[in-house]
């Protein structure tokens, strides 16, 4: 069975630094309960480099929630701040580190970047 928060968190690690995180540093650790388990990520981010592990470590911010609201966060069908509102995803610590991490999150199914749809609006015929 696919995991959707898996697969976004191994992406993420793989990637070994994204611009997008160029002005973060610090450390946000997820832990996701599902099936009366709990999966800890730890995401430490110096400045772009970015290290994905399975720690449960100390973390600068702590997520708390279901896997399967995350697994709609990362298949973006749901939005960090929306479930955070909802109460479906507790933070402590840092948060602004969350506000960073949100800009590698995928959007919706179907959406696109906006400046590559400008690009194709104003091609020439």
């Amino acid at each position: 069975m696919s995991n959707p928060t898996a697969n976004f968190f191994d992406a993420l690690d793989r990637r070994g630094h994204e611009p997008l995180l160029e002005e973060a540093v610090g450390s946000i650790r997820f832990d996701l309960e599902h099936d009366h388990e709990v999966d800890h990520w730890l995401v430490v981010i110096r400045r772009g480099d970015v290290h994905v592990s399975r720690e449960e470590s100390e973390a600068d911010c702590v997520f708390t929630g279901s896997r399967a609201v995350f697994d709609r966060i990362v298949t973006g069908r749901s939005h960090v701040y929306a479930a955070w509102v909802r109460n479906e995803l507790r933070a402590e610590g840092d948060v602004r580190l969350g506000r960073f991490l949100q800009r590698v999150m995928p959007g919706p199914p179907g959406a696109h970047h906006p400046r590559e749809f400008a690009r194709r609006e104003i091609r020439p015929a």
